[in-house]
C-alpha cells in the first residue's frame, strides 16, 4: 500500500512541477510524511526532488540568471545544515506542524498576491536563500522564500523559472549530501526510490507535453489551494 501511494503522490507532485515551475517538495513532502514519517519522508523527497530539478533545469537553462542562482545558493548553502539539524533533534509532530505553518502561509500570500510598486532591493536575496536553506534542509520545501522573493523583484516568467530550478537543484544537492553524511539514507529510502522514479519519469513527460495547452494562471491557484489544504492538514494533525 505505501508503494502504490508513493507512486501517485509523487507523479501527482511531478507533474505540478512541470507545468508550473514549483510544487514539487510543497506537495510531495507532507503527503509522504503522513504516509511514511518524516525521517523517511525527507531524504525520500530529496533523491526524489533532485532528479526533477535536474531534468526541468535542462528545459529551462537558457533564461537562468546566473548572478542571482549565485547569491541565493551561497545563502542558501549557509542554510542548510540548519535545517539538517532541525530535523535530526527537533520533535517530529513539532517539525510536522511547523511544516503545516509555512505551508499555510505560503499558500495564503499566493492566493492573496499583494502588489508591490517597487522592485524588491537585491540586498533581500541573503536572507531569503539563507531561509530556503533552512527549509530545504529540514522539509525539503526550499521554494516559499525564493518564490516570494522572485515575485517581489518581478522577474519575467521564464527567468522566474529557471532560477527557481537552479537553485532548488543546488539546493537539493546539499541536502542529499547532508542526510548521507547523517545516515538518513537508508536502504528503506532507496526502495522507495526506484518505486518512484517511474512516476517521476511519466509526471515529468505528461506535464511537458501539456504545458503550452493550459491556462498557467488558473493551474497555479489549483496548485496553491491543494498547498494550503495540506498545509492545514498537518497543522490540524490530520492523518
Amino acid at each position: 500500500m505505501p508503494a502504490m501511494l508513493i507512486v501517485a503522490i509523487v507523479f501527482a507532485a511531478a507533474l505540478a512541477q512541470s507545468l508550473t515551475g514549483f510544487g514539487f517538495a510543497l506537495i510531495v513532502m507532507p503527503l509522504l510524511t503522513i504516509v511514511l514519517g518524516i525521517r523517511t519522508a525527507a531524504p525520500l523527497v530529496a533523491l526524489a526532488a533532485l532528479t526533477v530539478y535536474t531534468v526541468n533545469l535542462v528545459r529551462y537553462r537558457r533564461a537562468i540568471n546566473v548572478q542571482e542562482v549565485w547569491r541565493l545558493g551561497v545563502a542558501s548553502a549557509a542554510g542548510v545544515p540548519v535545517g539538517i539539524w532541525l530535523l535530526s533533534t527537533a520533535d517530529e509532530d513539532l517539525v510536522m506542524r511547523m511544516l503545516g505553518i509555512i505551508l499555510v502561509a505560503y499558500a495564503g500570500y499566493s492566493l492573496l498576491q499583494p502588489g508591490s510598486r517597487r522592485a524588491l532591493a537585491r540586498g533581500w536575496v541573503y536572507p531569503a536563500g539563507f531561509l530556503a536553506g533552512c527549509l530545504g534542509g529540514a522539509y525539503n520545501t526550499p521554494g516559499p522564500p525564493v518564490i516570494v522573493y522572485g515575485s517581489l523583484r518581478q522577474w519575467p516568467r521564464n527567468e522566474f523559472r529557471a532560477v527557481l530550478q537552479a537553485l532548488f537543484l543546488l539546493n537539493a544537492l546539499l541536502v542529499v549530501a547532508s542526510h548521507a553524511v547523517a545516515k538518513h539514507l537508508t536502504e528503506q529510502v532507496f526502495v522507495y526510490y526506484l518505486y518512484a522514479v517511474p512516476a517521476l519519469a511519466v509526471g515529468i513527460l505528461i506535464g511537458s507535453v501539456v504545458d503550452s495547452r493550459i491556462d498557467q494562471r488558473q493551474f497555479r491557484k489549483l496548485v496553491t489551494a491543494m498547498i494550503l489544504v495540506l498545509g492545514l492538514a498537518l497543522l490540524l494533525g490530520v492523518g
